[in-house]
């Protein structure tokens, strides 16, 4: 088992932060020494015997994953977001397992890859279906329960239980907030209008629930039964979401065939590569890095913590890298781990981060991390 570990110079007032953590050998080794993830980017089996060790259809996925899925719980904080990419049935078939460990799904990205995917390389006499030219990442956000003496509450129920629970009137929320209807109308309603309160106004809630309530012994808005939770620890619950405007859920890209595909290596990368030669690429689901680098930038911000536990090239780890993210990544093949450690080096060499963020058009791009929504 080996480790590689990059590094960048220090910064101001900090330690020498490390640009990457590359672990060669089972991932299921290293993640009890890998730091709490911001986001989690999922590449592994498929089903479609795409490595070795890939299961030969969707029926052995949710065996295949379930350690994987254990070690993310357990390792998550409440604002962990996890990408899980796959093809539709392989995702269909692992998300009730997602579902049972505490993740709940939020969107589904869809690659398009385009007719040059199956040029050329379709019976349409044999097929007997549309070809597939697509592929699927999938987010998820973890279901957050807040423990109570009454009992684990969802945050919805829990932000209007904790504000009966003081004795005040529903309408007080109102003038806590220095809002018209705005805190009974979002922040405290049960139904579908319901939004999660941006952390300013949440404080405000409690700092007037705590003030105006009545005694019980247990402060109002509080996690633990002794400190009452602040506006940044607030904010801090929810995952971050960095918005780029006219970026929907459909990304149109052929497959890679230029030159940041990675070839002529002439290993048996898959089972089902017989005869590899010159012109064969060196991994059957190599990710462009341009989708790698919307994933993570998505959902973190520089100096957050970016696991991908099955690597293969790594191309979620040089993007995370390139965005002066810390990545931590294992691959268990040696001859992919290799190619992974070549191209890490080079990112970590080379990274820009503010290079990375200017070439996001500033009117396309904007920060929405305490940005309302239902």
């Amino acid at each position: 088992m080996e480790e590689d570990r990059g590094t960048r110079a220090p910064r101001p007032g900090r330690g020498t932060p490390r640009a990457y953590d590359l672990y060669t050998g089972d991932v299921a080794r290293a993640y009890a020494r890998w730091p709490t993830p911001t986001t989690i980017i999922s590449d592994g089996a498929y089903g479609v015997r795409g490595f070795h060790g890939d299961t030969t259809g969707p029926e052995g996925l949710v065996e295949w994953y379930r350690p994987h899925v254990q070690a993310w719980s357990a390792a998550a904080h409440p604002s962990t977001t996890l990408w899980v990419w796959n093809t539709e049935v392989g995702w269909a078939t692992i998300h009730p397992l997602l579902v049972e460990h505490g993740w709940e799904y939020v969107q589904t990205i869809t690659w398009d890859k385009g007719i040059a995917h199956v040029a050329g390389n379709v019976n349409g006499k044999t097929i007997r279906r549309f070809p597939v030219v697509s592929e699927v990442c999938v987010l998820y956000q973890r279901r957050f329960a807040i423990d109570t003496p009454d009992g684990p509450m969802p945050v919805r129920r829990w932000l209007r239980h904790e504000w009966v629970r003081s004795g005040l009137p529903l309408y007080r929320a109102n003038e806590a907030c220095g809002v018209r209807n705005a805190a009974t109308r979002k922040y405290l309603t049960q139904d579908w209008l319901w939004y999660w309160p941006p952390g300013e106004m949440f404080e405000k809630l409690a700092t007037y629930a705590n003030e105006r309530g009545a005694r019980t012994g247990w402060p109002y808005f509080s996690l633990d039964g002794e400190t009452v939770v602040t506006a940044k620890e607030w904010d801090g619950l929810r995952y971050r979401w960095n918005h780029q405007h006219g970026l929907t859920n459909i990304w149109h890209r052929g497959p890679l065939h230029d030159d940041e595909r990675l070839k002529g290596t002439l290993r048996r990368a898959a089972p089902r590569v017989y005869k590899p030669t010159a012109g064969s690429s060196a991994h059957l689901n190599q990710k462009p890095l341009e989708f790698m680098e919307r994933l993570v930038r998505a959902v973190t911000e520089p100096g957050d913590v970016v696991w991908e536990p099955f690597g293969g090239l790594a191309s979620g780890s040089v993007a995370a890298v390139a965005l002066g993210r810390r990545a931590y990544v294992a691959e268990r093949d040696k001859g992919f781990a290799k190619l992974a450690r070549e191209r890490l080096r080079v990112a970590d060499a080379t990274a820009d981060p503010a290079a990375e963020e200017a070439a996001v058009p500033a009117e396309h791009h904007r920060r929405a991390a305490t940005q309302e929504a239902p």
